[in-house]
């Protein structure tokens, strides 16, 4: 919008007839927002300044997301009388889209100045408040718009939306529902409650609640994003491409979105994804953070990793919690708190069972916070025998867990799951413990100075990458992967046969998620089955559309479909008994296999990998650096290709590999699970001493 540089002593101009400002009410009421826009701006010029003018054009400027023009718009009513407490409201809700928070909290206060009993100051003041954070402020700010106007269904609509940030679901569920009450058409309050439905685990409701958004709302980017996330938390990763090209048919630009489609390409192996890649961080991502998980497979790279994390991290942010935490444990042990969705049947579970046994419980009192089903009754029974307290997470408060955790007294919380799937990240945010700690979930940094520290190795974050870390760095001796050395393998007897696999062939394997594949590696894959007569590929089974795509893929390459041979899955001990079958487990490349890594060395199969740069990338060096095979560490594609098929034609080699890894299965630091617990406990200690010492977190390397 031009600038309006409104003269205001015009005398000898006409004042503005009021059958005008009626024309301009019928423009807002019919939605031709340009129109008034263009009609009002001739008007100023031809009539002396009106407060009732610059108030409507202000208007329309911020239904268009016109901000700077309607500041100015307001900004000139306010010059022709600044005795409204509406026009300052109005004018900071005009600010405050543009970052301009401390001027846009001058006006609220200004507008309550000159009347505190108006019910849009004390809105608009919350919905700043909220985007700063400070969520019990904004809380009370909506409840006081309420309390002046009960029929503001934007305030019970924003409440509830404050209250989600909180994870209050069953308050905010009645907060939108209140507002749909007093208004059935409000697209923003069906979509605010799919999003509370959604996190009360109620998906299908949830996307209910999203298609009458959209059909109140045709191509309501909000509800269209939201639908691709419910589809893309139940792995129907086709849906999730389906409703992001309609949404990006309606707004091309929205960065967001088409990094979420990307991803969805990535799981049905659709390597378009690959060649039209989601630009690296730049202005426009920072104007729409993108969950940083869905960027690990598309760059390989720290620095990028590390800034979507920030950006990610923004959004996550909150005042920290009313609480305080106590110095000293009364019992003299060192208290930890583990937090996940995943104390269940699942690959965390499997990784950290061993390490959960073999705690030191004389020292350390164990806590384990869920805030995802436990759906295994003999998985949370060992559970339970093995922490002194579990603890159901899911229906609290942060604050009500916040008030919890402190009168627990823990010493040191840990986020296992990072920014991964059902993650409670923002609990982080508001101190649940005196020292906070990244580890196992999530492979990479999680760009907040509210995690103190990241479990890592020497080999996952060389010293290279360090700068690519917020956390200070816990080097732990070996891996920073924790393994049981008593997963138990079944004894099926199950023959290659059995899985479609030839007898005499070569079967390379790769269990890792089908995201994880990209065209780079995949080619060389099919190279290696070119030049391996009689060799297949043993892949997890995944969706039609990716073993489709796959398949699609290796003809293109001149290699018969049928030599690509999927997977179903299995219980753990069964697979564990089937990966015995390949010889040779091939890595893929920006996001490693982590514990299919693990499982296929735990099983006596020889892992090849490509060590990267950023962490996600380095697993499995770190892994096979824990277990005494480096040389199976490559440093580029040429040399992971060449190695693999080295291996795959000289049979007597492979063997000696395969004997080693036998040989070190029990005797290096991998599966050594009672060393890798004394390991980790000795950095509890010392990071839990630093802090009682009044010592800011700092690296830490233990031997």
């Amino acid at each position: 919008m031009t600038d309006l540089a409104f003269a205001l002593n015009t005398d000898r101009r006409a004042p503005l007839p009021q059958a005008e400002i009626a024309r301009l009410m019928s423009l807002y009421g019919a939605g031709r927002l340009t129109d008034l826009v263009r009609n009002a701006q001739a008007l100023a010029t031809r009539h002396r300044p009106s407060l009732e003018l610059y108030n409507i054009l202000g208007a329309a400027c911020v239904a268009l997301g016109d901000f700077p023009g309607a500041e100015a718009a307001f900004r000139a009513a306010i010059a022709v009388d600044d005795r409204h407490a509406e026009l300052h409201s109005n004018l900071g809700a005009a600010l405050e889209p543009q970052d301009k928070f401390d001027e846009a909290t001058a006006c609220f206060h200004r507008a309550l100045a000159l009347n505190p009993n108006q019910a849009s100051p004390h809105f608009n003041l919350g919905n700043l408040l909220r985007r700063q954070h400070a969520l019990p402020q904004a809380i009370a700010c909506y409840e006081r718009a309420i309390a002046l106007k009960p029929d503001y269904f934007e305030a019970h609509n924003n409440l509830g939306l404050a209250l989600q940030e909180q994870n209050a679901l069953t308050q905010a569920i009645s907060c939108h529902q209140r507002a749909l009450t007093l208004n059935p058409n409000y697209a923003e309050a069906y979509n605010n409650l799919g999003l509370a439905l959604k996190g009360l685990g109620d998906p299908e409701r949830a996307v209910q609640c999203y298609k009458q958004a959209l059909a109140l709302k045709p191509g309501c980017p909000k509800a269209l994003h939201n639908i691709a996330t419910v589809l893309l938390d139940i792995n129907d990763y086709d849906g999730v491409i389906q409703v992001l090209d309609l949404l990006l048919s309606f707004t091309p630009d929205d960065g967001l979105a088409a990094r979420q489609k990307a991803f969805a390409q990535m799981y049905v192996c659709d390597f378009s994804a690959n060649r039209n890649l989601p630009a690296p961080v730049d202005q426009a991502a920072q104007r729409l953070a993108t969950p940083p998980f869905i960027m690990l497979p598309f760059f390989d790279d720290g620095a990028q990793q590390l800034a979507y994390s920030r950006l990610w991290a923004r959004t996550l942010a909150c005042q920290p919690a009313e609480t305080s935490v106590k110095n000293e444990p009364s019992d003299g042990r060192i208290r930890i708190g583990y937090f996940s969705a995943d104390f269940h049947s699942h690959a965390t579970m499997f990784l950290m069972a061993g390490l959960l046994r073999t705690h030191d419980r004389e020292r350390f009192e164990i806590n384990a916070y869920s805030y995802g089903e436990i759906v295994d009754a003999d998985v949370r029974d060992q559970l339970q025998s093995q922490v002194d307290r579990l603890i159901d997470i899911r229906g609290m408060t942060d604050q009500d867990v916040a008030n919890l955790t402190q009168s627990h007294g823990l010493d040191i919380a840990i986020d296992l799951k990072g920014y991964t799937g059902q993650s409670r990240s923002r609990l982080f945010s508001g101190r649940l413990a005196p020292v906070q700690i990244n580890y196992l979930g999530y492979p990479g940094s999680m760009g907040t100075d509210d995690i103190d520290y990241i479990i890592a190795d020497p080999v996952v974050i060389p010293e290279a990458s360090r700068a690519f870390y917020s956390e200070k760095v816990i080097y732990l001796p070996g891996s920073y992967q924790p393994n049981d050395d008593q997963r138990v393998i079944a004894e099926t007897g199950a023959t290659r046969a059995d899985f479609g696999l030839p007898e005499d062939g070569f079967v390379f394997c790769c269990f890792n998620h089908t995201y994880k594949i990209c065209p780079d590696v995949f080619d060389i894959w099919m190279r290696l089955l070119d030049r391996t007569e009689g060799s297949v590929l043993w892949l997890l089974g995944s969706k039609e559309t990716a073993k489709a795509n796959l398949r699609k893929e290796a003809a293109l390459r001149g290699i018969d479909p049928d030599r690509l041979i999927f997977a179903d899955g299995l219980p753990h001990a069964e697979h564990l008994a089937r990966l015995r079958l390949a010889d040779l487990f091939v890595d893929t490349f920006a996001v490693n296999a982590h514990t299919t890594a693990s499982d296929a060395l735990w099983a006596g199969i020889p892992v090849v990998t490509l060590a990267g740069g950023q962490f996600a990338a380095r697993v499995g060096a770190s892994l096979l650096h824990a277990i005494g095979l480096p040389d199976l560490v490559t440093d580029n594609a040429a040399d992971y290709e060449a190695l693999i098929a080295d291996l795959a034609s000289h049979p007597q080699e492979l063997a000696t590999v395969r004997a080693r890894l036998a040989e070190n299965r029990l005797s290096q630091p991998l599966f050594d699970t009672a060393g890798y617990t004394q390991a980790i406990e000795r950095a509890f200690e010392t990071v839990h001493q630093r802090r009682l010492d009044g010592l800011t977190p700092a690296d830490v390397v233990i031997d």
